[in-house]
């Protein structure tokens, strides 16, 4: 097989077909304080300057060798724009939802010009400039807040349950607002250049929503969003998702993301061949964070066994992760082929 660009690999990897070696890259959050001190493009500034966010994502894949870049570095862009207050955190803390703006469903309207509001200019910009600089042969990568976890930010994750039992109407309402809105924005991301979005709804977890919700009504929204788009998306949802891989891989990404704890990755591979590839599961907090180099190769190498189709971490890179332990996931992965 010739030599494919990283941008050709990962595409190709990501749809299932066969590549010359595993894409090594994150698909999920990104920036690093190392990183912000070696760039001087820092948060919370990078997370509003389009120049800085670019800058920032650009050095995972100059600085630590990832096959990718992505930007921006929240899951609250969107929600900022529909009227949630955002903290905007620290350099080393991400942006957090503080209020929500509908207590109901009997006004809910989608912002005029949508894309020339709040952050969204900057991301785009971004994204442009990210195009620009990878010259086609990296692939760009936007994330963006996936419809229930939005959906969720508009009313408060409380009530969104609440409506989820009591109030269908409500439920139902605010479900097809956020995944309106999610088309909408997930299209302009791709005009700007993105070769692929990842799609965080950690909202959509086991932990929160029961898999018999997730199945009646939460595929069905995804299905509709992710029909709608016209790039390849991925879909990542945190915490042990076993109980609903069937049921991602019903979606309509063209991949899942998903955590280290999902401990059986060979099994979770079987229950969705012919339907989406998987990205993962290296750990963020326990190894890429907290463990040596030698427990990311490790880590990795068990991800590259069980036959992980692109080798990432399993949730967004914490702020404080090493650069040498981003670069050991790299390592590993050209280990793995020698």
């Amino acid at each position: 097989m010739s030599e494919l660009n990283m941008k050709e690999r990962f595409l190709k990897a990501l749809k299932g077909e066969k590549v010359d070696k595993v894409p090594v890259l994150s698909v999920t959050q990104t920036a690093i304080v190392e990183l912000m001190d070696k760039t001087g493009a820092a948060w919370p500034e990078a997370h509003s300057d389009a120049k800085l966010m670019a800058e920032l994502a650009y050095a995972s894949y100059e600085v630590c060798g990832l096959e990718g870049v992505r930007a921006p570095y929240c899951l609250t862009v969107l929600a900022q724009v529909m009227g949630c207050e955002i903290n905007m955190g620290t350099k080393n803390r991400q942006p957090s939802v503080t209020a929500h703006p509908y207590n109901d469903t009997a006004n809910l309207k989608i912002p005029e010009n949508l894309l020339a509001q709040g952050r969204i200019p900057a991301v785009l910009e971004a994204l442009k400039i990210l195009k620009e600089k990878t010259g086609g042969n990296v692939p760009v990568i936007a994330g963006m807040e996936g419809p229930i976890t939005l959906a969720s930010d508009l009313c408060g994750v409380k009530k969104f349950m609440k409506w989820s039992i009591k109030d269908k109407d409500s439920y139902n309402a605010i479900l097809d607002f956020a995944t309106d809105a999610c088309i909408e924005y997930a299209n302009a991301l791709a005009d700007a250049g993105a070769d692929v979005i990842s799609v965080p709804d950690p909202v959509c977890s086991p932990d929160l929503m029961p898999p018999a919700g997730f199945e009646a009504d939460l595929k069905p929204r995804l299905q509709k969003f992710a029909a709608a788009v016209k790039v390849p998306m991925i879909l990542h949802i945190c915490g042990d998702v076993t109980a609903i891989i069937p049921a991602m891989a019903d979606c309509g990404f063209t991949s899942i993301s998903i955590e280290e704890k999902v401990k059986d990755l060979a099994g979770a591979k079987a229950k969705v061949e012919g339907k989406v590839t998987i990205c993962g599961n290296v750990s963020s907090p326990f190894v890429l964070l907290a463990g040596t180099q030698d427990a990311v190769k490790e880590a990795a190498t068990v991800a590259l066994e069980a036959g992980v189709d692109v080798l990432a971490p399993g949730c967004g890179i914490a702020p404080d992760t090493p650069v040498a332990n981003l670069k050991a996931l790299v390592a590993a992965r050209d280990e793995f082929y020698k």
